[in-house]
C-alpha cells in the first residue's frame, strides 16, 4: 500500500505564495494520474491541477490557472504545486491524489472518485 503526505501548507497575505509538497511512497509516477484537489468549508472538493508524467501532461481548473503550476520530481518522488498571486477564495484544506494514468487524458479528471490514493491534507489560508 503506498502512501501520499503533504506539507507545505500555512497561512499567507493575498498575493503571496506558496510551494506545496506530496512525498509519495510505494508509487510509480509513470503508473498513476497525479493530481491536487482542494476543499473549503461547507464546498465540495474540487479539482485544482493534475500531471502525468509519461507525455508530461499537465492541466488546471481555471480558477488556477496562469497562477498555479504542478510539476514532479521522479528522483525524489513527490509531487508539488507553485500557488502564486494567491486569493482568499483559494483557501482551503489541499489533497494530492493518485488514480489510474488515463485519468489525465480525460475530461474527467475533476471528479475526485475516480482516484485511488488520497493524501491526509495540508491546509492554505490566505488573508486579505
Amino acid at each position: 500500500q503506498g502512501q501520499l503526505v503533504e506539507s507545505g501548507g500555512g497561512s499567507v497575505q493575498a498575493g503571496g505564495s506558496l510551494r506545496l509538497s506530496c512525498a509519495a511512497s510505494g508509487y510509480s509516477f509513470s503508473s498513476y494520474c497525479m493530481g491536487w484537489f482542494r476543499q473549503a468549508p461547507e464546498k465540495e472538493r474540487e479539482g485544482v491541477a493534475i500531471i502525468y508524467i509519461g507525455y508530461d501532461n499537465t492541466a488546471y481548473a481555471d480558477s488556477v490557472k496562469g497562477r498555479f503550476t504542478i510539476s514532479l520530481d521522479n528522483a525524489k518522488n513527490t509531487l508539488y504545486l507553485q500557488m502564486n498571486s494567491l486569493k482568499p477564495e483559494d483557501t482551503a484544506m489541499y489533497y494530492c491524489a493518485a488514480g489510474p494514468w488515463r485519468i489525465c487524458y480525460s475530461d474527467s479528471w475533476r471528479e475526485d472518485y475516480r482516484y485511488n490514493y488520497w493524501g491526509q491534507g495540508t491546509q492554505v489560508t490566505v488573508y486579505s
